[in-house]
């Protein structure tokens, strides 16, 4: 049976968190308050990662789909088990779709959409046949280099004189009823409530006790790092630019200038955007192969190739990258919480009803004798 470490486990999960994250405008509903919905979402998505971590606990040798199987049924879990398998893959499709979108708009303006889909799809495949063990190592080497790229961008915006503070105020202009909605559930389901995956990965750690630690630091980590990334844009943007921008983050990136030596940092910010997207997108491949794999008790390498084909294909289904963004911050990310939230809880309490102790049978009262 493959096996991943604690720190590789934390590894996946900061760069699955930041996927492709910090370059999209979330929350942007609340203007200048949206780093307020980013904080309120995180600590929401804190509470689900808590809920998993406890399922996970109770059934440590047992994925998402061997708990949805033993709690709901076998016909109940299995039909529940078949829709994880297509949101996976789903949310797959979609950041293969980012990829070969932003690569076109950031670095290869003139190259087929389908010859950079068909690039990654590759990569993507290779890398979820070798077994997430593999994915893992890679992961481990991509790590540092995403931390110093971050790094050296966020130092040469400070060091270029882009933040303006003031453009975070006035602090809860409206009140808190569009930073409630831009909060619940959109981000809650783009990025935090994506962490359900990870019920897929917590069962084959070697090691299981420092699972909820581990897990917690690198959520919280990155939880805290894209609050600050929304907060960096808006001060440098301000809050129209930043709802009205495609990629704030790249449009921030290209103000930089140091010294007429240091500016069109853009090359930098796509590699965030490889990186990012590319362990995303692998991920979500790998879960829904090894769920599909689980339900129909056939080997994994089958539905490598049927999901990898069905990924590629439905990417180009979307006619176009304002469709594809559409559908996806305003539509799905309304839909997947009920796979992200609705349906782990309904486990969850299953499982607890499931380990209560039965009532014991009412004494006997004296005066029947």
């Amino acid at each position: 049976m493959e096996r991943v470490s604690t720190y590789q486990l934390a590894v996946l999960i900061v760069l699955f968190e930041l996927g492709s994250t910090p370059l999209f405008a979330l929350g942007s509903k609340a203007k200048q308050d949206s780093w307020i919905a980013m904080s309120l979402a995180g600590a929401a998505g804190l509470l689900l990662l808590l809920i998993f971590l406890q399922l996970q606990r109770r059934e440590p040798e047992l994925s998402l789909i061997g708990m949805l199987r033993k709690y709901l049924g076998s016909f109940a879990g299995t039909l529940a088990g078949w829709v994880y398998v297509f949101y996976f893959a789903y949310e797959s499709m979609r950041n293969v779709r980012d990829f070969g979108e932003l690569t076109q708009m950031a670095l290869l303006g003139s190259t087929p959409l389908y010859v950079v889909s068909t690039v990654v799809m590759l990569i993507a495949f290779y890398a979820v046949a070798s077994g997430i063990e593999t994915f893992a190592r890679v992961s481990e080497v991509i790590l540092p280099i995403v931390v110093l790229s971050y790094m050296l961008l966020i130092l040469l915006i400070l060091g270029s004189d882009l933040i303006h503070l003031d453009q975070l105020e006035p602090v809860l202009e409206n009140g808190w009823t569009p930073v409630l909605r831009a909060a619940f559930p959109d981000i809650v389901s783009f990025p935090f409530g994506q962490t359900v995956l990870f019920l897929m990965l917590w069962s084959l750690l070697d090691k299981k006790t420092g699972m909820r630690r581990v897990s917690f630091w690198a959520y919280g980590s990155v939880a805290v790092f894209l609050i600050l990334m929304n907060a960096l844009n808006l001060m440098i943007l301000g809050p129209v630019l930043v709802e009205n921008s495609t990629l704030p983050l790249l449009q921030s990136v290209q103000l930089i200038q140091i010294a007429d030596i240091l500016e069109r940092l853009d090359v930098l910010v796509s590699l965030l955007i490889f990186f990012g997207l590319f362990v995303k997108l692998t991920l979500f491949y790998w879960g829904a192969a090894q769920a599909a794999a689980l339900l129909s008790r056939t080997k994994r390498s089958v539905w490598v190739v049927v999901l990898g084909l069905a990924i590629f294909g439905s990417s180009f289904l979307e006619p176009s990258y304002t469709y594809h963004v559409w559908l996806g911050l305003e539509v799905s990310v309304k839909l997947f919480p009920l796979v992200q939230v609705v349906l782990p809880l309904l486990l969850w309490m299953t499982v607890k009803l499931r380990r209560m102790p039965a009532s014991p049978p009412p004494a006997a009262d004296p005066a029947d004798g």
